[in-house]
């Protein structure tokens, strides 16, 4: 139960520097901020979803903040970064710039009741939350219409991020593949009783708070000490979490979990062995249950040395390169070498019992 509120909270599972203020320019790329708390201010609703310079503006008016790092010129491919829990859009202030110096567009927003985005603290629900991903996927593919789009979502945003890649709608046929770090699948259907009985408990009282200092343990969501030193000054990553916020996670992680079957589209899933957020069993679980037939472009990343934040670990250069190489050769090996025997080493059986999936190229891989 310690493991489970310490993860469901993932206090320190936000990549971010400084205090808010705009990123410098780096190799020529335009990096562009959003709105921080400080200097967010919000506009009339709008009856129009629609991507302003420093916010999304959801389908019902709901303004979210709204982060953007471009290359120069017109973007080789366009990510949609969603964060993890308790974080917000500064989160890929480190991937971003990196991409955007390989030529690719990142566009990452504070999802409902995450960093500065409205009823911060609170949660938002499941389907609003995968309904404004798929609506941001479906206003970057009208930008950029002949450009590859991906949807990369990280802890809690890869739960988002599966469920509005599985499900019907537009999102599936407007994506060209989905990029999933350390997703959030740990589901109550992969708890102890002793686990689920607790949640059920804490349910009773919606609205006490829990935090990292009610904790007699701590749980490492990385090895990259001077980076988590710095979250805990960052003044929107939350720092406190309401009973009934725990529970709407682990009901979105569930159907996560759940939805493993239906997730067919072109895949990169990258895990971490040292992974303390995120268990690996219920990682295994998802692993085994996607469809055998999208085993073919479907890849699995594993890196023995990696923790649940992949992309700001110590080894957060070789992940970013990885990604971005997949995005740029689908059908080539990850310059890491953490594709080799991914899947068997995920699933802890030898090699030899598992088959490597053999990706399809980038023009045939689009459901």
């Amino acid at each position: 139960m310690r493991r489970l509120i310490a993860a469901s909270m993932l206090l320190f599972a936000a990549g971010c520097t400084g205090n808010g203020s705009p990123l410098p320019a780096a190799g020529g790329t335009d990096i562009q901020l959003a709105a921080a708390a400080t200097s967010f201010a919000p506009l009339a609703p709008l009856p129009d979803a629609r991507l302003a310079d420093d916010r999304f503006i959801a389908r019902d008016g709901t303004q979210l903040p709204l982060w953007r790092w471009l290359p120069e010129g017109v973007p080789v491919a366009v990510v949609l970064a969603l964060h993890g829990f308790n974080d917000y859009s500064k989160a890929f202030a480190g991937l971003g710039p990196v991409l955007a110096r390989r030529g690719i567009a990142t566009y990452a927003y504070d999802q409902r009741g995450f960093g500065a985005a409205p009823e911060r603290g609170r949660w938002a629900g499941e389907n609003r939350m995968v309904s404004d991903a798929a609506t941001a996927v479906a206003l970057l593919r009208r930008r950029y219409p002949d450009v590859p789009l991906y949807l990369l979502g990280e802890s809690m945003g890869g739960a988002v991020a599966i469920l509005a890649a599985s499900r019907a709608g537009a999102a599936r046929a407007d994506l060209d593949g989905v990029i999933l770090v350390a997703p959030a699948v740990w589901g109550r259907q992969a708890m102890s009783l002793v686990e689920r009985v607790g949640l059920w408990l804490a349910d009773l009282v919606p609205s006490m708070q829990w935090s990292a200092d009610n904790l007699p343990v701590r749980i490492l969501a990385s090895d990259n000490l001077p980076m988590l030193r710095a979250l805990g000054a960052d003044p929107l990553v939350i720092k406190a979490t309401r009973s009934d916020t725990v529970n709407g996670l682990v009901d979105l992680m569930g159907d996560a979990l759940a939805a493993a079957r239906r997730f067919d589209l072109r895949a990169l899933l990258l895990y971490g062995e040292h992974d303390q957020i995120v268990p690996s069993e219920p990682m295994r679980q998802f692993v085994e249950e996607l469809p055998s037939q999208a085993a073919r472009r479907q890849r699995i990343a594993f890196y023995p040395e990696g923790y649940h934040m992949l992309t700001r670990d110590l080894e957060a250069p070789l992940v970013i390169r990885d990604i971005a190489a997949w995005m740029a050769n689908p059908s080539a090996p990850l310059p890491s070498g953490a594709d080799d025997e991914g899947r068997a080493r995920l699933l802890g059986r030898p090699a030899a019992d598992q088959s490597t999936p053999e990706p399809v190229p980038l023009a045939a891989a689009n459901p």
